[in-house]
């Protein structure tokens, strides 16, 4: 699924491009050339500002208006909405900087970019072609998979109710 994002939505999309989905984003882009870039590009536009969703819905556009305030609120709305699945795949997760598509890396190849303890801690890396950052699964997923269960069970909840 391809999305586009406004300025107000930056985590959001990185937790989209970590779960597999093409997002454009920029903070630069004002109302009118998130409309435009939404039609072009065929993206669905998500955004927090109810004018801006009026107005692109009025234009034809997929829009949605995001509403929930925690990350997990986000997500549970959007695999409400649009089927996201709340799991990752770490092969095929973009880029959360740039949108890249990120490649398996060896320790090799990653190890003048990581410290040392991190290299010798973890196996799986994985690099981005474009912006040359370097991703593994480390401590930090803890909070990853604890925020994907957290809109796991709000998705369970309304779908109870």
């Amino acid at each position: 699924m391809r999305f586009i994002t406004d300025g107000m939505l930056g985590k959001l999309t990185r937790w989209l491009r970590i779960l597999g989905h093409d997002v454009e984003y920029s903070i630069d882009l004002n109302d009118n050339e998130l409309i435009e870039v939404a039609i072009e590009s065929s993206r669905i536009l998500l955004t927090k500002d109810r004018a801006l969703y009026k107005r692109a819905r009025t234009m034809g556009v997929n829009a949605f208006c995001v509403e929930g305030n925690t990350g997990a609120q986000r997500l549970a709305e959007l695999s409400r909405r649009f089927n996201v699945m709340l799991t990752v795949d770490v092969t095929n997760s973009l880029c959360p900087t740039c949108n890249k598509r990120l490649l398996k890396a060896t320790k090799k190849e990653v190890a003048y970019r990581v410290e040392k303890k991190t290299l010798a801690h973890y196996n799986f890396f994985l690099r981005c072609p474009e912006c040359g950052r370097i991703y593994w699964i480390g401590a930090h997923w803890k909070r990853i998979y604890g925020t994907l269960s957290e809109a796991t069970e709000i998705l369970n909840k309304k779908r109870e109710s």
